[in-house]
């Protein structure tokens, strides 16, 4: 009989239009209070943590608790990055690990790129991962990253 494998491999991409020009788009990855308001508040979990230095070699850096009535009540999360490349308003490369309960479940590579139109910015979000034992698995990683960039939305209309 054949083990399940221990590391899952995936990739993915989600594309995204916003009726702001890149600079704006692009100022929401790099501030660190637009960022936090779009990519870590909110949801079945609360942020007891959260640093940013956006610059290449700058660390990310969110530590979560699940709420009570979430899949995994008080459990610890936390999601550390590194930024990769940087591009102004073209490219943001991140190279990230998500721990829960204390557990390493995932590693991950995401590109986003900006490219500008007369409408706006157009976002290609590059997901690229390896989902450990415990993982919460590509599928539900790519609905995650779909709710993100639809917060992102609503940040550029703030």
């Amino acid at each position: 009989m054949m083990q399940e494998p221990s590391a899952v491999h995936d990739t993915f991409v989600i594309e995204r239009s916003y009726p702001k020009p890149p600079e704006r788009v692009f100022g929401a990855f790099a501030d660190p209070a637009k960022k936090r308001r779009w990519f870590a508040d909110g949801g079945a979990t609360e942020v007891e943590g959260y640093e940013m230095e956006f610059r290449v070699g700058g660390t990310e850096r969110v530590r979560y608790r699940f709420k009570q009535g979430s899949p995994f009540p008080g459990a610890e999360l936390i999601n550390e990055g590194r930024y990769q490349d940087i591009v102004d308003n073209r490219r943001i490369v991140t190279a990230s690990t998500m721990e829960l309960g204390g557990k390493r479940i995932s590693a991950s590579l995401v590109t986003f790129e900006l490219l500008g139109t007369d409408a706006g910015t157009d976002l290609i979000c590059t997901h690229q991962g390896v989902f450990f034992e415990g993982a919460d698995g590509p599928e539900r990683r790519q609905d995650g990253w779909r709710k993100l960039l639809e917060r992102l939305d609503a940040e550029l209309k703030r």
